[in-house]
This record gives structure tokens, C-alpha cells and sequence, in this order.
């Protein structure tokens, strides 16, 4: 089950995404903008764009690859998502299709319009989790050419605000190898600011 946007100034936005005209086709298939947001949330995920089972299922990350965010944050399902301390707000709210290499790459504009105005209502933020390319460019203002990699071994030069990952899907397991300091260093930490921002 999703978490519910209880607020009424976040359903306001909501609304608002779900009329923006620019996702008429998603609203006219009765598909909602998929995000979870609150005024109590302490830490907020930022990914790329729900995948085809969040947007069938109505919960992002919702899949193999949230199964093993959780696990690198070390919180279960249920904290995941009824806490109300965790935001999940990807750079794209609605699917945006499959291409040849796998999922195609959110709007680009769409972060800019909503984010801010998400934001300012979570006055409690205290990291950003930065899950993958997408996310990590548009929050630590990077270039395309940026390499993922540097950014998340170099990952303590941007906290205590931002806290950069690779994505956790199952295609990056032969990154992992290649990479042993990810789990044995990067991840504890991560773990730990998780536990002590959701005490």
C-alpha cells in the first residue's frame, strides 16, 4: 500500500500536477502522480522516474531495486512507507515509457516545476538521498560527463546534505563487484545517518 498524502497543501499539488496539461495522457488513463511527501519527513529519496510496476501498482519503488534500497538504508517495508519521516520524490512523478536500452529518461523540466514548491513545505529535510545520474546531476549541479562513480566515492564532500548513490537495480550488480568500497564503506554510513535522522 502507498503512503497517503494527508496534508491538504501537499494534495493541493497534487491536483495541480495531475491537471498540469503536460500529463493529460497519464490523468486521462486515470494514472496518478506517483510521490510521497509530508511536513514531519526528515530524509527524501530523489530517483529517476516510477518504473511500469509502480506505475501498475500504484507505489514506487515498488520492485528488486526498492527491495534493495531498503536494504542499503536498512529500514523495512513498512517504515519505507508510513513513517511519515521519508519523502520519496523522483525527477519524474509518472512512468515515462520503455526505450531500447530500458526505462526512457524523465522530463527534464519536470523536477524544476515541482520540486521547489514540494520543498518549501519540509522544513524538517535534513539529507537528500541522490539515487542515481539523474538525480545526483540536477542536485549537486553536474555535468552529463560527470562520472557516477567519482560523485559516490567522493560521497562525504557533499554531506550532510546530499547523499549520493548508484542506482540499486539488479543491472548494476557488476558494478558492486568492481566496486567492494561501495558496501564496505559507503553503505554502513548511509545506514547510520538513516537510523540516527529516523530515531
Amino acid at each position: 500500500m502507498t503512503p497517503e498524502i494527508t496534508d491538504p497543501r501537499f494534495q493541493k499539488i497534487a491536483e495541480e500536477i495531475a491537471a498540469d496539461p503536460a500529463n493529460a495522457s497519464y490523468t486521462k488513463r486515470g494514472v496518478e502522480p506517483l510521490f510521497y511527501a509530508g511536513p514531519q519527513c526528515r530524509i527524501m529519496i530523489v530517483g529517476q522516474a516510477p518504473g511500469r510496476v509502480a506505475e501498475e501498482t500504484g507505489i514506487v519503488w515498488n520492485d528488486r531495486s526498492g527491495d534493495r534500497l531498503r536494504d542499503w538504508m536498512g529500514v523495512d517495508r513498512d517504515t519505507f512507507y508510513h513513517s511519515g519521516k521519508l519523502a520519496i520524490v523522483p525527477m519524474d512523478f509518472y512512468f515515462p515509457g520503455t526505450g531500447k536500452s530500458g526505462d526512457l529518461a524523465p522530463r527534464k523540466d519536470f523536477a524544476d516545476t515541482w520540486h521547489p514548491r514540494l520543498l518549501e513545505l519540509m522544513p524538517k529535510l535534513e539529507m537528500t538521498i541522490l539515487v542515481g545520474a539523474y538525480a545526483t546531476r540536477r542536485y549537486l549541479d553536474l555535468k552529463s560527463s560527470a562520472s557516477l562513480t567519482d560523485v559516490v566515492r567522493d560521497y562525504k564532500h557533499y554531506l550532510p546534505t546530499y547523499f549520493p548513490l548508484v542506482h540499486p537495480s539488479p543491472r548494476n550488480q557488476m558494478w558492486m563487484k568492481k566496486n567492494p568500497w561501495f558496501a564496505s564503506d559507503v553503505l554502513p554510513d548511509l545506514k547510520d545517518r538513516v537510523a540516527a535522522l529516523m530515531a
